[in-house]
């Protein structure tokens, strides 16, 4: 396995009685980078970070997380990694700053460093003006951000994040993403798995996709968007009746396959010459008196993707 890979994976197997959830996943995750895991629910995604966090022995192939072999070496493995799951693994009889402290102590930082780390970390969260309440008072995006603030305790040099921004309101989400861009530009490496495929884009610097236990795809998300298909010209005209006019004027200048939507009154079409060709189709439309409320490039989405892949929409 290659020494620069924080987390490699070979031909990773696991069954549960007779049903086989992963039939042979590949991964490879440089040192100081996001690895989005995509895939619908039951594709495996859970499954394989359990396995390379330790949680679950494997049935087949090999897989190495900080260097280290997690079926040969899982306290190792261990020392160095950070997880949290998809739900907030919290307890609700402690105080938020209790809690990090308890975890600092178990984690051997003495009782000054705990409370110095834990108070680092509530200010990070934004937790600090709720620190000392209950968790019994905390809402649910509170929570989940307070776990995800525990697996930091330690300072892994790798982390695991299993769909974390589940339950979160927008702005929770926003400083989850932060705290993962700082991690990451001190040398931090993550592993995402998420429905979210914005936060995928915002996030990964590789994606791969699972479906059905296997690797359906991988590459950044700029390529996987380009084995979709090239960028579309989304023309949505005054009056839907005027589509087939406005297929007629566009029809010299697409290529490819065209999507229509007659009740919106939307056309999505392939150009044959770039911005050329938006501004040619936007006179031809004017030829033809077609009135249109509106006129964009569309690039292909992490979605069209997911169901190009798949076959399902993402959560």
């Amino acid at each position: 396995m290659a020494a620069q890979a924080a987390i490699e994976a070979e031909g990773l197997r696991k069954n549960y009685r007779d049903q086989e959830v992963l039939k042979g996943i590949d991964l490879h995750v440089p040192a100081g980078t996001v690895l989005g895991l995509l895939g619908p629910n039951g594709a495996g995604k859970t499954t394989t970070v359990r396995i390379l966090s330790t949680l679950l022995g494997l049935d087949g192939g090999r897989a190495a997380v900080a260097g280290f072999d997690v079926a040969a070496q899982p306290r190792e493995v261990r020392r160095r990694i950070g997880l949290s799951g998809q739900y907030a693994a919290v307890d609700e009889e402690l105080t938020g700053r209790e809690n990090l402290v308890l975890l600092g102590r178990l984690l051997h930082l003495g009782r000054t460093r705990a409370r110095a780390r834990a108070d680092e970390l509530l200010e990070r969260f934004d937790l600090a003006d709720t620190g000392n309440k209950p968790l019994r008072a905390y809402s649910g995006g509170m929570r989940r951000r307070l776990d995800l603030a525990s697996t930091l305790v330690g300072g892994p040099e790798v982390i695991f994040l299993d769909e974390p921004t589940t339950g979160l309101d927008p702005s929770s989400r926003l400083v989850l993403w932060s705290v993962v861009r700082d991690l990451v530009a001190n040398g931090v490496t993550v592993l995402l798995t998420t429905q979210y495929l914005e936060e995928a884009d915002e996030l990964a610097d590789r994606i791969v996709v699972i479906d059905q236990g296997v690797v359906a795809a991988e590459g950044t998300a700029d390529e996987l968007k380009r084995k979709v298909g090239q960028e579309r010209l989304e023309v949505t005209v005054v009056d839907p009746a005027d589509l087939p006019a406005a297929l007629s004027a566009l029809n010299p200048l697409m290529v490819g396959e065209l999507t229509r939507d007659d009740r919106k009154g939307v056309l999505a079409v392939q150009l044959s010459d770039g911005l050329a060709g938006v501004s040619a189709a936007a006179a031809a439309l004017h030829r033809a008196g077609i009135q249109v409320s509106g006129l964009a490039q569309r690039r292909p989405s992490l979605d069209d993707v997911f169901l190009e892949l798949t076959g399902r929409r993402a959560a």
